[in-house]
């Protein structure tokens, strides 16, 4: 097992999945549309408006493609980690070692040290972050589901 064990994504039903790709689908088309408006209107616009649409074109393709594929690969992943839980996942216990304060922006929280162990693999430390609760203590045990192969785990 050489596979650094990381916590499923949030999970997504099938209508949320359906939407997220629908919107980040429609991130990715404004850039080509623009593209193709810039070549089609070449006639009709000024040497300066074709060059800003032509720029901006290729800069909402770049930046909105990149946008676009990375949340379809999250909600393709989020999918995919769950069905994998859902099918091949074993009950086991995450042992709180350490626990730390974690802010990210505006959201505060705790940064656990884990051990998750169960019976058919060998236990794993690994690193989480959880909202704020004063059950978080070292020593305290947390219900989980791993999947043994590729080390996805999620709390229960």
């Amino acid at each position: 097992m050489t596979n650094t064990p990381r916590e499923a994504e949030t999970r997504i039903g099938p209508v949320g999945a359906l939407l997220c790709r629908v919107m980040f689908t429609a991130v990715c088309l404004p850039g080509p549309v623009l593209l193709l408006v810039a070549v089609a209107q070449r006639q009709s616009l000024s040497t300066a408006d074709f060059w800003g649409l032509l720029g901006g074109g290729l800069l909402t393709t770049i930046a909105g493609g990149g946008f676009g594929v990375w949340g379809l690969r999250l909600v393709t992943r989020s999918r995919r980690d769950m069905r994998r839980l859902a099918t091949n996942g074993v009950a086991a216990t995450a042992e709180i070692l350490a626990v730390a304060d974690h802010t990210d922006g505006e959201e505060s929280g705790r940064k656990l040290r884990l051990r998750i162990s169960a019976a058919g693999f060998a236990a794993f430390e690994t690193e989480a972050v959880r909202a704020d609760d004063p059950a978080l203590v070292p020593g305290a045990f947390l219900a989980a589901v791993v999947e043994p192969e590729e080390r996805v785990f999620s709390f229960v």
